[in-house]
């Protein structure tokens, strides 16, 4: 029985009748009865799982089916947040109209399932990625529907290099926030963010042009015509209609009521400029005019900026919204500043980008059609020089007749 086991467990794993044979030469070789191939097949069945899963696949299969985890929820909302990146299986059109994947940043409160932020882009996850996530998180959302908000006691999150900057530690470190991350290369502890992944994967993106499903190679079964921004709306309106409003199958609430349940109020930041300072994209330095700040080819005001006319601010901005800016004189905030034309309509620096993109294009067509109609018309002829009479023609005997030397000299 033994030596039957031993066989089985040799890598790469072999099959019944391998074993069946090479007991049955063994037990031939010395003169024993050799067992029947049902006996055998008994006996590789009643193996251990364990076993066979460590010695045909390794520590890490082992670890990953088998060990005993302990399953930690925390006891109150804000106690955990998870943050992780996660690309979605969808493509859609970036600025220039290529199709593209996007990816997307959730923050997972882990007490109650609801998410408090999320950043949908297009590129490598990075840490200013991050950063726009918990900003969303930590802040006020305009939608009174999406209660979350305030500051998180631990940040839990994967290795990844935008959730181990500097950026990220400096922001925890300011805001009185735990970050802890997983053991490298141990997916255990990130469940929760990933089964809210799943739903999105499984109950939104199929019903959206553009959906990639699995074994398809990353090509999409329809053709993409959502925008980066279209598809964001689509997802915030999934997450506080839908996700947010049904009970959840381990809590058996709905994640928005459980996380408002307890009526506690969150910790916010001292001051919210300080965490904007921190989170938010930072642009270069811009020279106050007397018309205000110049930045993406908008104009920002604000009364504050009167004092500092000729100074350079840094600005900072939420890629989301670019009707407002953040100021800031030597690291120290000074004000928001606001484009006249785009503070009553939120509307998003792609959007802004896009529809200048548009208006050129628009103005190019129309020089095209311009020039194309001045091409067509008449030559102008108001100043073409009068033509000259034509000379007559010269006859052959004129061209032989000897010409005579001018003389220059009397001597000559």
């Amino acid at each position: 029985m033994e030596m039957i086991e031993a066989l089985a467990l040799r890598r790469p794993e072999p099959t019944a009748a391998f074993v069946h044979r090479r007991v049955s030469d063994i037990a031939e070789n010395q003169g024993l009865t050799a067992p029947s191939y049902s006996s055998v097949r008994a006996i590789i069945g009643a193996i251990d799982p364990g076993l066979r899963t460590l010695a045909q696949h390794g520590d890490a299969a082992y670890r990953d089916q088998f060990e005993a985890v302990l399953r930690r929820t925390a006891a109150r909302p804000n106690e955990q947040w998870q943050a992780d990146h996660t690309l979605l299986d969808i493509a859609i059109l970036d600025t220039t109209g290529t199709p593209a994947r996007p990816w997307l940043t959730v923050l997972l409160d882990d007490h109650s399932r609801a998410v408090a932020g999320y950043t949908l882009f297009l590129g490598a996850p990075s840490s200013e990625q991050t950063a726009l996530a918990l900003h969303q998180a930590v802040h006020h959302k305009t939608n009174p529907a999406w209660p979350v908000c305030g500051l998180p006691d631990v940040l839990y999150s994967d290795h990844g290099s935008d959730f181990t900057s500097a950026r990220l530690e400096r922001v925890c470190l300011d805001t009185q926030i735990q970050l802890v991350h997983s053991r490298i290369g141990i997916p255990q502890g990130r469940g929760k963010i990933e089964r809210f992944y799943g739903s999105i994967t499984t109950e939104l993106l199929p019903h959206l042009p553009g959906h990639i499903p699995h074994g398809t190679k990353g090509e999409p079964l329809t053709t993409p015509t959502l925008s980066l921004e279209q598809l964001d709306a689509i997802l915030e309106r999934f997450i506080v209609t839908e996700y947010h409003q049904r009970p959840h199958s381990e809590t058996h609430q709905e994640p928005a009521h459980r996380w408002a349940a307890s009526g506690f109020i969150p910790r916010s930041p001292a001051r919210p400029e300080d965490l904007d300072l921190l989170l938010l994209t930072a642009a270069t330095t811009r020279k106050v005019q007397r018309d205000g700040i110049q930045f993406a080819s908008t104009r920002y005001v604000s009364p504050v900026l009167a004092a500092y006319v000729g100074e350079h601010v840094t600005v900072r901005f939420n890629p989301r919204d670019v009707g407002e800016i953040r100021v800031y004189f030597n690291d120290d905030y000074l004000c928001r500043a606001i484009a006249p034309e785009l503070a009553a309509d939120s509307i998003s620096l792609r959007e802004l980008q896009a529809a200048r993109s548009r208006r050129r294009r628009d103005l190019k067509r129309q020089l095209r059609h311009r020039r194309s109609l001045a091409d067509a018309l008449p030559a102008d002829t108001r100043y073409v020089p009068p033509e000259l009479p034509e000379a007559e023609p010269v006859t052959v005997e004129e061209e032989a007749a000897p010409r005579h030397r001018l003389r220059l000299y009397a001597t000559e």
